[in-house]
């Protein structure tokens, strides 16, 4: 029987996803866990190269980029663990790492997703990430806790949390079964944010452990403001409340919305000369009101 089903999304840097391949296989070649690479619309074919190290590993393709959430979609529908552990291919693993993780749910039943404390790569006594602050739904805001931190032990214990970290999070297959997979229309960002609202729905907790880590290779300025980025957090950051609170919560934020916050995001990039990205802003607020909440098609270009 497989006991962890390992979901990784490939996208043009196989050597980056070779490398934790060779970080599970270093602790974990006898485990009972299946290995699931998803290739996301790279431009090359590396299915040969990845066999050719790890032959066992289930390879799946895609002809086109279905962004994170549906590049993860794939993996699932075929995944046959009792557990299913989504890892960002520019992660590593630790000795123990996946025994923790498994423990810790049986520990708790109510547990829905787990993610585990988070360090930076490069830096490997700084935190990216030790968990979520609730959601503010009347203004879509929340923080991460920890990040930029000096890891000194004072994130080790376990707790409920705000949200899961999509590079690294692990969740029963049954629980996953009844709360859904992610929403591809997000594409990029906030996807796991919502996938954590639907395990909430299921009466199910979202939670941190820092009784273990991984590492994980974004670099500390990975915040550097692009088109892509300021277009998909602009457009996902209502999105998200559209599809996960009520009427009035979600005319009240698209209100302070529409009128407020995009204002003066628009504002402040046109003062720092930044008129490739205030359109954007325009761009993401926009289609909120162009496309319904559960629409599949993608209906825009990706900014370059």
């Amino acid at each position: 029987m497989v006991k962890v089903s390992v979901i990784t999304v490939n996208f043009n840097q196989p050597e980056v996803t070779i490398e934790l391949l060779n970080s599970i296989n270093t602790y974990y070649k006898d485990f009972p866990l299946e290995i699931i690479v998803v290739d996301n619309g790279s431009k090359n074919n590396h299915e040969n190269a990845f066999k050719e190290l790890f032959p066992d590993i289930i390879f799946i393709r895609s002809d086109k980029n279905l962004g994170f959430a549906g590049g993860n979609n794939l993996g699932f529908k075929v995944a046959k663990g009792e557990y299913i552990l989504l890892l960002n291919n520019d992660t590593e693993v630790v000795e123990g790492f996946i025994e923790t993780m498994i423990n810790q749910f049986e520990s708790n039943p109510n547990m829905g997703i787990l993610s585990p404390l988070i360090l930076y790569f490069d830096r490997k006594n700084l935190v990216q990430y030790a968990g979520f602050t609730p959601m503010n739904y009347l203004t879509a805001r929340n923080s991460c806790i920890g990040q930029f931190e000096i890891n000194n032990g004072q994130f080790s214990q376990t707790r409920e949390t705000g949200y899961c970290h999509g590079a690294a999070a692990m969740c029963r297959k049954s629980d996953l079964e009844q709360a859904g997979y992610m929403e591809e229309n997000y594409f990029l960002y906030y996807e796991e944010l919502d996938w954590c609202e639907k395990f909430k729905r299921i009466g199910k907790e979202i939670w941190f452990t820092g009784s273990t880590h991984i590492f994980h290779k974004e670099s500390i300025s990975v915040g550097k403001e692009s088109p892509l980025k300021t277009y998909f957090l602009t457009r996902n950051r209502m999105l998200f409340i559209r599809k996960n609170t009520g009427f009035i919560n979600t005319l009240i934020f698209n209100i302070y919305y529409a009128f407020i916050a995009c204002p003066r995001m628009y504002l402040n990039y046109r003062k720092n000369k930044r008129k490739d990205l205030a359109k954007w802003v325009v761009k993401g607020l926009l289609w909120n009101f162009t496309h319904s909440k559960s629409s599949r098609s993608l209906g825009y270009k990706i900014p370059n």
